[in-house]
Order: structure tokens, then C-alpha cells, then sequence
């Protein structure tokens, strides 16, 4: 199976552009598990929170993963929940890079910042969203996973990850 993990700053269409592939090539996506976790809470997230997220997301990704039909697509990663956590909090909790190192993504999608912030309760950085898509960057770079820049609007973001995803298919056959 092919794994396909979306990434980046908030606001940059992971959500969307997850969906759209997953309908595309007729399979599941797996989706972004803080946005319930912290819509249902009453105060601020913690740090611990941060971690029941990473452990809620993880398990998410293994359940569709039973649905999945040749490619999952994963709205958000564990490198989300890793520069998440050091940002807010200074640290990362051990079992988020734990997990971070056993991701086996197949590609990682990086959200360009090229698209207009859309404002969300649950989003708080509108005006470092490249800050951030360097941090990425750096980690991905770092990791030596495979990944690519998604860039454009919509559906130049959309034909973009279709480009890439399809060159992955004959490799998995």
C-alpha cells in the first residue's frame, strides 16, 4: 500500500487537498484528529494534550489503513504534532518522535504558504506561516524522507499531488 502523508503550516489546504485525492483515487484519507480533540475542549491544550492528539492521530492512521484501497492519505503527520509541541511548548514528547521515526510514508506532501489564510478558531499563526514552511522544510530535509512542494491554488495544487502520486503507482505494481 501506498502511504501519502500531507503536511505543513495550518491553513494551507490539507485538509482539502487530502479529501480530493482520497475521492480521486477511490480510497480513504485519514483525518486531522486535533481538529475534534481540541473543539471539544474547554481550555487551553497542553503539552500532554499534544501527545493524546499524536496517540489519537496514530491510531486513526491504523484503522484506515484496514479501508484503504492501494493509497492512504494522511491529512496531517507526526511532523505536525512534533514542530507543533516545540513551538508551543519548547519540547517534543518522546513518544511523538518515537513515532515520527517510524512513519513509512511512500511521499510526503509540503503545503506551500501561497494560499490566502482562512481564519479558524483553532488556527493561531497567520503571519508565520513561511516560518513555519521552512521549519518543515529543514525537518524533511533532515529526516530524508521523500517529499515534494505543493504549490497554487486549489486545482493547481490538486493536478500538482495527482502528478506526483501517479508517478509513485507503477513503482508499488
Amino acid at each position: 500500500m501506498l502511504k501519502v502523508a500531507i503536511t505543513g503550516p495550518e491553513s494551507t489546504g490539507k485538509s482539502t487537498l487530502a479529501e480530493q485525492l482520497a475521492q480521486h483515487y477511490n480510497t480513504v484519507w485519514v483525518p486531522e484528529y486535533a481538529r475534534t480533540y481540541v473543539g471539544n475542549l474547554n481550555r487551553p491544550y497542553t503539552l500532554q494534550d499534544i501527545e493524546a492528539i499524536a496517540r489519537g492521530q496514530w491510531e486513526l492512521e491504523q484503522q484506515a489503513m484496514q479501508q484503504a484501497n492501494t493509497i492512504l492519505f494522511a491529512d496531517t503527520d507526526m511532523l505536525v504534532l512534533k514542530i507543533w509541541s516545540q513551538h508551543a511548548f519548547g519540547e517534543c514528547p518522546a513518544w511523538i518522535s518515537e513515532k515520527l521515526m517510524l512513519q513509512d510514508y511512500n511521499l510526503c506532501l509540503l503545503m506551500g504558504v501561497d494560499l490566502p489564510w482562512e481564519p479558524d478558531p483553532q488556527r493561531e499563526h497567520p503571519h508565520m506561516r513561511q516560518f513555519f514552511f521552512d521549519w518543515y522544510k529543514r525537518e524533511l530535509e533532515a529526516m530524508q524522507v521523500p517529499f515534494v512542494e505543493i504549490t497554487g491554488q486549489q486545482q493547481e495544487r490538486f493536478a500538482m499531488a495527482q502528478q506526483h502520486v501517479n508517478s509513485l503507482l507503477p513503482k508499488s505494481n
